[in-house]
C-alpha cells in the first residue's frame, strides 16, 4: 500500500479492532507477576505479530542462503526476497528502492553518515565527495533533545574534522527555541541533525521550518525518525530531507535490522564506510573500486531474514493504515499525559495535555526514583522504560536525572493506559511518599 492509498484511508481505529489486531500478537497473552501484561514500552521495542515470525521462520526453513552471490536457485529466491524487501521498505516511505540502506539498526545508519563525512574530510571520495567535507569553521547544528545516537556521532564527527557543534535548545514546555534554531542555523551550518519526535519529551518537531532554514543556508538535512517512521505516515521527499535513520525493532520487526534512508546522488558521491565484499566492482592489490548505492553501504553478510520479516512488518503497518495507527496513539498519548498531570508528585516532561505530541508520556515522581517507580509497576505487570532513555543532556536540562516513560502503539488500549496510572496513584503511597499536588 502505497502512502497516498493510506492516507486515502480516513476511518478511525475502533477498540474492537484494536482487541482483534492484539490477537496477532502472542506475548500480549502473557501473564508477568500473576498479572496480565500491560505493555508499555513499544518506545523502546515494540511487539511482534505471528505474520512477521512467520515470515523470518519461512526464510529459514525454506530459502535460506547467502543474497547477490550464489547462482544456484536458493540464493537467487533469497535476493529477491530481499530486494523485495527493500522496495516494500522504499514504498512506505516515498523513496525509491536506490535510496534504502540496509543497516543493523538506527544507530549505526547514523555512524554511517558521520564516518562517510569524516572519510570525505580525510580526502577520500574524490571531487564527487567534496560536498560533504568538513574542515575547522564548519558547523553541525543539533538540538537539546536528540537521543545520544543522533548525537554523539557529530560530536566525534566534530572532533575528527575540526568542525564545532552547536546546540538548538529547549523551552520549558520541551519544545525547540525556533528563534535560537534561526540564530545558530548560518552560512557556516554543514549539517542540521534532529529527531522528528523525541523519545522522551513525546514533542513532534516542526521538519518543515527547520528543513526551510537548513536549506535558506545549503545545509544537509538528517532526520532521526525512530519515533516517527513506526507510527505515522513518512514521506521523506516530501519532508525534502537529504537523510533519515529510523530501526526495525521499533516497528513490530525484528532487532538487527535498521534503515538509512539517502538521497540518491548523495548516497552515490558519499565514501564507503565499511569496505569488504558485495561491495565492490574491481579489486586489485592497491585499489578498490566501489558498487553505487545502496550496495557501497552493505559491505559483507546481510541481515537477510531480518530484513525480510521488517518487510512483513510494514505490509502489517500499512495494511492497518499508518494515519490510523497515528490517530488511535495520539489519542492514548493525550490520556496518558492528562492522567499523569492530575495525579499529585508526578511531573510530566514535555507538551502539555491538549497540545499535539507522540503517543508516550516521560514523568518524575517526587521522592521516588524512576528506578523504584518502575519495579513497583512490574510488580502489576505493567512494562513501562526507566532510565535517561538515552538522553542525559535533555534530562539535565529538565533537571532530572532519570524518568519513567510509558509508550503506546497500535495494540495498546484505553484500559491498560488507565491500569498503568491507577499503578501510577499508588506509587506514594507504597513509598510513604507524601505529596502535595499535581504538577509540570
Amino acid at each position: 500500500m502505497s502512502i497516498t492509498e493510506q492516507q486515502t484511508v480516513t476511518t478511525a481505529l475502533t477498540l474492537a479492532e484494536v482487541e482483534r489486531l492484539r490477537a496477532d500478537f502472542p506475548i500480549l497473552r502473557e501473564r508477568v507477576n500473576g498479572h496480565p501484561l500491560v505493555y508499555l514500552d513499544s518506545g523502546a521495542t515494540s511487539q511482534r505479530p505471528t505474520s512477521v515470525m512467520d515470515a523470518e521462520r519461512d526464510f529459514a526453513e525454506h530459502r535460506n542462503s547467502a543474497v547477490h552471490r550464489g547462482a544456484h536457485t536458493l540464493a537467487a529466491e533469497a535476493t529477491e526476497l530481499f530486494e523485495n524487501a527493500r522496495g516494500t521498505v522504499a514504498r512506505l516511505i516515498g523513496a525509491r528502492e536506490n535510496e534504502v540502506v540496509w543497516t543493523s539498526n538506527a544507530t549505526e545508519a547514523l555512524n554511517l553518515i558521520a564516518y562517510a563525512f569524516s572519510n570525505a574530510s580525510l580526502g577520500r571520495g574524490g571531487a564527487d565527495a567534496e560536498r560533504f567535507r568538513l574542515t575547522e569553521g564548519d558547523e553541525i547544528v543539533v538540538t537539546e533533545m536528540e537521543h545520544h545516537a543522533n548525537l554523539i556521532p557529530w560530536q566525534e564527527l566534530a572532533a575528527r574534522t575540526g568542525a564545532t557543534l552547536r546546540v538548538i535548545g529547549l523551552g520549558d514546555d520541551g519544545t525547540l527555541r525556533m528563534d535560537e534554531a534561526a540564530a545558530i542555523i548560518g552560512e557556516r551550518t554543514r549539517l542540521l541533525c534532529f529527531t522528528h519526535i523525541s523519545n522522551v519529551l513525546g514533542t513532534i518537531n516542526p521538519v518543515e521550518q527547520l528543513v526551510a532554514l537548513a536549506r535558506s543556508v545549503g545545509a544537509l538535512v538528517v532526520l532521526d525518525a525512530c519515533q516517527s517512521a513506526p507510527h505515522r505516515p513518512l514521506d521523506v521527499v516530501a519532508l525534502d530531507v537529504d537523510f533519515a535513520a529510523f530501526s526495525g525493532h521499533k516497528m513490530l520487526g525484528p532487532t538487527g535490522v535498521g534503515v538509512l534512508y539517502g538521497r540518491a546522488e548523495l548516497l552515490d558521491a558519499m565514501p564507503p564506510f565499511l569496505t569488504g565484499g558485495s561491495m565492490i566492482t574491481t579489486v586489485t592489490l592497491e585499489k578498490a573500486e566501489f558498487l553505487p548505492a545502496p550496495q557501497r553501504f552493505e559491505a559483507g553478510t546481510q541481515r537477510v531474514s531480518q530484513a525480510i520479516a521488517l518487510a512483513a512488518a510494514v505490509d502489517y503497518l500499512s495494511a492497518v493504515g499508518m494515519d490510523r495507527i497515528h490517530d488511535w496513539e495520539a489519542a492514548l498519548g493525550q490520556r496518558l499525559v492528562t492522567g499523569l498531570e492530575q495525579i499529585p508528585g508526578v511531573r510530566v516532561l514535555g507538551p502539555a495535555s491538549g497540545v499535539d505530541r507522540a503517543g508516550l508520556a516521560s514523568f518524575v515522581f517526587d521522592g521516588v526514583h524512576a528506578h523504584d517507580v518502575g519495579q513497583y509497576l512490574d510488580d502489576l505487570g505493567i512494562a513501562i522504560r526507566v532510565g535517561h532513555h538515552c538522553a542525559q543532556p535533555l534530562h539535565r536540562r529538565f533537571g532530572a536525572t532519570a524518568t519513567t516513560r510509558a509508550s503506546a502503539y497500535l495494540y495498546t488500549t484505553p484500559d491498560e493506559v488507565d491500569a498503568f496510572l491507577d499503578g501510577v496513584r499508588g506509587v506514594g503511597t507504597f513509598f510513604g511518599v507524601s505529596t502535595s499536588g499535581a504538577g509540570r
